[in-house]
Protein backbone atom coordinates (compact mmCIF):
# COMPACT_ATOMS: atom_id res chain seq x y z
CA UNK A 1 0.00 0.00 0.00
CA UNK A 2 1.34 3.12 -0.76
CA UNK A 3 2.32 5.92 2.22
CA UNK A 4 0.84 9.14 1.09
CA UNK A 5 3.64 11.49 0.49
CA UNK A 6 3.40 15.02 2.93
CA UNK A 7 2.59 18.24 0.70
CA UNK A 8 5.81 20.26 0.73
CA UNK A 9 3.92 23.61 1.27
CA UNK A 10 2.13 21.92 4.02
CA UNK A 11 5.43 21.93 6.34
CA UNK A 12 7.56 25.00 5.11
CA UNK A 13 4.14 27.19 5.59
CA UNK A 14 4.74 29.30 8.74
CA UNK A 15 2.32 28.96 11.65
CA UNK A 16 0.73 32.79 12.50
CA UNK A 17 2.27 33.89 15.71
CA UNK A 18 -0.51 34.34 17.88
CA UNK A 19 -0.47 38.33 19.21
CA UNK A 20 1.46 38.62 22.54
CA UNK A 21 0.37 41.35 24.62
CA UNK A 22 3.10 44.04 25.53
CA UNK A 23 3.26 45.35 29.05
CA UNK A 24 2.34 49.21 28.12
CA UNK A 25 4.54 51.77 29.31
CA UNK A 26 3.11 54.35 32.20
CA UNK A 27 1.46 57.28 30.55
CA UNK A 28 3.54 60.16 30.76
CA UNK A 29 1.82 62.89 32.90
CA UNK A 30 0.56 65.71 30.70
CA UNK A 31 2.64 69.02 30.71
CA UNK A 32 1.62 71.61 33.24
CA UNK A 33 -0.80 74.29 32.03
CA UNK A 34 1.01 77.49 31.48
CA UNK A 35 0.31 80.39 33.70
CA UNK A 36 -2.23 82.64 31.71
CA UNK A 37 -0.90 85.62 33.51
CA UNK A 38 3.00 84.93 32.49
CA UNK A 39 1.35 84.86 28.46
CA UNK A 40 -0.11 88.12 28.60
CA UNK A 41 2.11 91.45 27.79
CA UNK A 42 3.33 92.59 30.86
CA UNK A 43 1.55 95.91 30.74
CA UNK A 44 -2.07 93.63 30.86
CA UNK A 45 -0.79 91.52 33.06
CA UNK A 46 0.05 94.37 35.46
CA UNK A 47 -3.29 95.31 34.78
CA UNK A 48 -5.35 92.62 36.13
CA UNK A 49 -2.60 92.70 39.25
CA UNK A 50 -3.25 96.35 40.72
CA UNK A 51 -6.76 95.53 40.05
CA UNK A 52 -7.48 94.51 43.80
CA UNK A 53 -5.35 96.69 45.55
CA UNK A 54 -6.43 99.99 42.68
CA UNK A 55 -9.85 99.26 43.21
CA UNK A 56 -9.36 100.39 47.42
CA UNK A 57 -6.91 103.07 46.33
CA UNK A 58 -9.70 104.93 44.33
CA UNK A 59 -12.01 105.34 47.37
CA UNK A 60 -8.91 106.32 49.32
CA UNK A 61 -7.75 108.96 46.80
CA UNK A 62 -11.50 110.64 47.07
CA UNK A 63 -11.50 111.03 50.50
CA UNK A 64 -7.84 112.75 50.61
CA UNK A 65 -9.05 114.92 47.69
CA UNK A 66 -12.05 115.81 49.91
CA UNK A 67 -9.84 116.52 52.93
CA UNK A 68 -7.65 118.58 50.65
CA UNK A 69 -10.51 121.13 49.90
CA UNK A 70 -11.77 120.68 53.42
CA UNK A 71 -8.84 122.36 54.36
CA UNK A 72 -9.19 125.20 52.63
CA UNK A 73 -6.93 124.13 49.77
CA UNK A 74 -7.55 124.32 46.19
CA UNK A 75 -8.61 121.17 44.64
CA UNK A 76 -5.41 120.79 42.32
CA UNK A 77 -3.17 120.16 45.29
CA UNK A 78 -4.84 117.03 45.71
CA UNK A 79 -3.46 116.15 42.38
CA UNK A 80 0.32 117.90 42.64
CA UNK A 81 0.38 115.90 46.32
CA UNK A 82 -0.52 112.47 44.76
CA UNK A 83 1.67 113.17 41.53
CA UNK A 84 4.10 114.46 42.87
CA UNK A 85 5.09 113.30 46.42
CA UNK A 86 3.17 110.03 46.17
CA UNK A 87 3.96 108.61 49.57
CA UNK A 88 0.34 107.87 50.98
CA UNK A 89 0.49 108.33 54.96
CA UNK A 90 2.65 111.21 54.51
CA UNK A 91 0.36 113.11 51.84
CA UNK A 92 -2.39 112.92 54.84
CA UNK A 93 0.06 114.33 57.09
CA UNK A 94 0.88 117.28 54.66
CA UNK A 95 -2.72 118.32 54.21
CA UNK A 96 -2.40 119.51 57.87
CA UNK A 97 0.65 121.16 57.74
CA UNK A 98 0.52 122.74 54.32
CA UNK A 99 -2.84 124.52 55.63
CA UNK A 100 -0.53 125.74 58.97
CA UNK A 101 2.09 126.98 56.77
CA UNK A 102 4.87 125.29 59.08
CA UNK A 103 8.37 125.55 58.19
CA UNK A 104 10.02 123.79 55.51
CA UNK A 105 12.55 121.90 58.24
CA UNK A 106 9.44 120.53 60.15
CA UNK A 107 7.86 118.93 56.84
CA UNK A 108 11.38 117.74 55.85
CA UNK A 109 11.81 115.81 59.49
CA UNK A 110 8.28 114.74 59.36
CA UNK A 111 8.80 113.32 55.87
CA UNK A 112 12.36 111.39 57.12
CA UNK A 113 10.35 109.79 60.11
CA UNK A 114 7.06 108.66 58.19
CA UNK A 115 9.23 107.14 55.09
CA UNK A 116 11.91 105.95 56.95
CA UNK A 117 10.43 102.62 56.81
CA UNK A 118 11.05 102.44 52.86
CA UNK A 119 14.56 102.03 53.69
CA UNK A 120 13.72 97.78 55.06
CA UNK A 121 11.58 97.83 52.08
CA UNK A 122 14.43 98.32 49.60
CA UNK A 123 16.30 95.14 51.06
CA UNK A 124 13.74 92.67 49.53
CA UNK A 125 12.10 94.69 46.75
CA UNK A 126 13.07 93.42 43.22
CA UNK A 127 14.49 96.47 42.25
CA UNK A 128 17.34 93.91 40.22
CA UNK A 129 14.85 92.70 37.87
CA UNK A 130 13.83 96.35 36.72
CA UNK A 131 15.85 97.18 33.76
CA UNK A 132 16.91 100.80 32.69
CA UNK A 133 17.95 103.48 34.77
CA UNK A 134 14.28 106.12 33.85
CA UNK A 135 12.51 102.61 34.99
CA UNK A 136 14.66 102.19 37.76
CA UNK A 137 14.73 105.80 38.99
CA UNK A 138 10.82 105.17 38.82
CA UNK A 139 10.77 102.05 40.47
CA UNK A 140 11.95 103.76 42.95
CA UNK A 141 10.00 106.76 43.44
CA UNK A 142 6.90 104.45 43.10
CA UNK A 143 7.71 102.00 46.02
CA UNK A 144 4.45 102.04 48.27
CA UNK A 145 3.60 99.78 50.99
CA UNK A 146 0.62 98.44 48.35
CA UNK A 147 3.40 97.76 45.99
CA UNK A 148 5.87 96.13 47.85
CA UNK A 149 3.14 93.58 49.20
CA UNK A 150 1.95 92.77 45.73
CA UNK A 151 5.49 92.83 44.12
CA UNK A 152 7.20 90.46 46.98
CA UNK A 153 3.99 88.15 47.57
CA UNK A 154 4.79 84.24 46.85
CA UNK A 155 3.05 84.79 43.42
CA UNK A 156 5.31 87.72 42.00
CA UNK A 157 8.71 85.69 42.10
CA UNK A 158 8.36 85.43 38.79
CA UNK A 159 7.67 88.21 37.50
CA UNK A 160 9.67 90.44 35.12
CA UNK A 161 11.04 93.78 35.97
CA UNK A 162 8.67 95.71 33.22
CA UNK A 163 5.48 94.08 35.03
CA UNK A 164 6.65 95.27 38.35
CA UNK A 165 7.13 98.67 36.91
CA UNK A 166 3.83 98.75 35.14
CA UNK A 167 2.08 97.47 38.37
CA UNK A 168 3.39 100.52 39.81
CA UNK A 169 2.34 102.68 37.44
CA UNK A 170 -1.48 101.30 37.18
CA UNK A 171 -1.13 102.01 41.04
CA UNK A 172 0.20 105.52 40.75
CA UNK A 173 -2.68 106.59 38.12
CA UNK A 174 -5.71 105.19 41.00
CA UNK A 175 -4.20 106.99 43.18
CA UNK A 176 -3.95 110.41 41.20
CA UNK A 177 -7.21 110.28 39.49
CA UNK A 178 -8.89 109.23 42.72
CA UNK A 179 -7.37 112.21 44.38
CA UNK A 180 -8.39 114.50 41.58
CA UNK A 181 -11.70 113.59 41.44
CA UNK A 182 -12.26 113.92 45.30
CA UNK A 183 -10.28 117.32 45.38
CA UNK A 184 -12.86 118.26 42.32
CA UNK A 185 -15.82 117.02 44.21
CA UNK A 186 -14.73 117.77 47.58
CA UNK A 187 -17.42 120.86 47.57
CA UNK A 188 -20.10 118.49 47.69
CA UNK A 189 -19.39 116.59 50.99
CA UNK A 190 -20.48 117.92 53.90
CA UNK A 191 -18.07 119.05 56.66
CA UNK A 192 -19.52 117.02 58.93
CA UNK A 193 -18.64 113.87 57.27
CA UNK A 194 -15.85 112.08 59.46
CA UNK A 195 -14.08 109.17 59.27
CA UNK A 196 -12.49 109.72 55.79
CA UNK A 197 -8.83 109.76 57.17
CA UNK A 198 -9.50 106.41 58.33
CA UNK A 199 -9.55 104.71 54.72
CA UNK A 200 -5.48 104.41 54.57
CA UNK A 201 -5.72 102.58 58.31
CA UNK A 202 -8.13 99.90 56.57
CA UNK A 203 -6.23 99.59 53.51
CA UNK A 204 -3.60 98.71 55.27
CA UNK A 205 -4.97 96.72 57.61
CA UNK A 206 -6.64 94.21 54.48
CA UNK A 207 -2.76 94.72 53.34
CA UNK A 208 -1.45 92.85 56.15
CA UNK A 209 -3.90 90.17 56.43
CA UNK A 210 -3.25 89.06 53.02
CA UNK A 211 0.45 88.81 53.65
CA UNK A 212 -0.28 86.97 56.62
CA UNK A 213 -2.74 84.77 54.92
CA UNK A 214 0.25 84.20 52.54
CA UNK A 215 3.11 83.41 54.55
CA UNK A 216 1.38 81.29 57.51
CA UNK A 217 4.52 79.05 57.86
CA UNK A 218 6.03 82.12 59.28
CA UNK A 219 3.22 83.31 62.41
CA UNK A 220 6.86 83.95 63.97
CA UNK A 221 7.00 87.55 61.75
CA UNK A 222 3.64 89.08 62.06
CA UNK A 223 3.91 88.30 66.31
CA UNK A 224 6.92 90.21 66.40
CA UNK A 225 5.17 93.20 64.40
CA UNK A 226 2.63 93.30 66.56
CA UNK A 227 4.58 93.02 69.87
CA UNK A 228 6.86 95.84 68.00
CA UNK A 229 4.18 98.31 67.39
CA UNK A 230 2.57 97.76 71.11
CA UNK A 231 5.76 98.34 72.60
CA UNK A 232 6.37 101.35 70.39
CA UNK A 233 2.46 102.20 71.21
CA UNK A 234 3.42 102.03 74.90
CA UNK A 235 6.19 103.54 74.93
CA UNK A 236 6.94 105.97 72.66
CA UNK A 237 3.49 107.25 71.32
CA UNK A 238 4.59 110.25 69.70
CA UNK A 239 7.13 108.59 67.24
CA UNK A 240 4.93 105.19 67.10
CA UNK A 241 6.20 104.94 63.34
CA UNK A 242 9.65 105.17 63.65
CA UNK A 243 10.01 103.25 66.86
CA UNK A 244 7.85 100.47 65.85
CA UNK A 245 9.99 100.21 62.39
CA UNK A 246 13.17 99.99 64.43
CA UNK A 247 12.33 97.40 67.35
CA UNK A 248 10.50 95.60 64.15
CA UNK A 249 14.07 95.28 62.05
CA UNK A 250 16.36 94.67 65.37
CA UNK A 251 13.72 91.85 66.85
CA UNK A 252 14.35 90.26 62.32
CA UNK A 253 18.49 90.53 62.77
CA UNK A 254 18.54 89.27 66.73
CA UNK A 255 15.94 86.10 65.01
CA UNK A 256 18.14 85.74 61.75
CA UNK A 257 21.44 85.43 63.89
CA UNK A 258 19.90 83.56 66.54
CA UNK A 259 18.83 80.92 63.71
CA UNK A 260 22.32 80.91 62.08
CA UNK A 261 23.69 80.30 65.59
CA UNK A 262 21.26 77.23 65.94
CA UNK A 263 21.83 76.19 62.88
CA UNK A 264 25.44 75.98 62.91
CA UNK A 265 25.68 74.06 66.51
CA UNK A 266 23.03 71.73 64.94
CA UNK A 267 25.27 71.01 62.35
CA UNK A 268 28.46 70.90 64.52
CA UNK A 269 26.39 68.35 66.70
CA UNK A 270 25.47 66.08 63.97
CA UNK A 271 28.98 66.66 62.44
CA UNK A 272 30.78 65.47 65.93
CA UNK A 273 28.72 62.25 66.30
CA UNK A 274 29.35 60.93 63.02
CA UNK A 275 33.26 61.50 64.08
CA UNK A 276 32.61 59.59 66.61
CA UNK A 277 30.41 56.65 65.39
CA UNK A 278 33.09 56.23 62.95
CA UNK A 279 35.78 56.25 65.18
CA UNK A 280 33.69 53.29 67.44
CA UNK A 281 33.53 51.29 64.14
CA UNK A 282 36.89 51.23 63.35
CA UNK A 283 38.42 50.53 67.15
CA UNK A 284 35.83 47.97 66.55
CA UNK A 285 37.41 46.09 63.58
CA UNK A 286 40.98 46.36 65.49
Amino acid sequence: MPIPTPVVDDLVRPVDPQPVALPSAPAAPPPPAPDPASERPPAVAALKDSASVGLALVPLGLAFGVLVTQADLAWWWATAFTAFIYAGSLEFLLIGLVAAVVPLATVALTAFLVNIRHVFYALSFPLHRVKGRAARAYSTFALTDEAFALATSERARSWSGRRTVFLQLYMHLYWVGGATLGGLLGSLVPEGVTGLDFALTALFTVLALDAVRDRLDDLPTPALALLSAVIARVLFPSQMMLAACSLFAIALTARHFAGRHFTGRHLAGRHLAGRRASDAARSRRA
